[in-house]
């Protein structure tokens, strides 16, 4: 089983402003729990269960920057990235305020790319 305790996790797709929401993890046997908060996610809280192969299935309800409130369930299939990093494939499907069914995924961060975004690559000067 995987250890998600103190896990972060951003949605790999980004909003228009470049922001996305960032979720914190936790764990106790089975019980796996998160908030979240961040692009059009005010505050966002899940629970469930996790499976020896790792395999997510909670439960979520989020208010979003509108003021609605959605609900719905969520199984995330947890796969290893070449950095030991995990990436979850999540399948979702949203029971209000409008239904709908959809995929997604969210990779691990680390605790300060959760705060900052990645600088600039450094270039060498000309001729050197």
């Amino acid at each position: 089983m995987i250890d998600y305790n103190a896990r972060t996790f951003r949605n790999t797709e980004a909003d228009p402003d470049g922001s996305a929401p960032v979720a914190t993890y936790h764990q106790e046997g089975d019980l796996v729990w998160a908030e979240a908060a961040g692009g059009e996610v005010r505050r966002c809280a899940l629970a469930g269960t996790c499976d020896a192969d790792g395999v997510i299935t909670m439960g979520y309800t989020l208010v979003l920057r509108s003021g609605e409130i959605a609900i719905g369930r969520c199984v995330s299939t947890p796969e290893r990235l070449d950095d030991g990093r995990i990436l979850l494939r999540e399948e979702w499907e949203r029971y209000q305020p409008t239904p709908a069914k959809g995929t997604s995924a969210i990779e691990e961060i680390t605790p300060l790319a959760a705060v900052s975004p990645t600088p600039p690559a450094e270039t060498a000067p000309e001729g050197g």
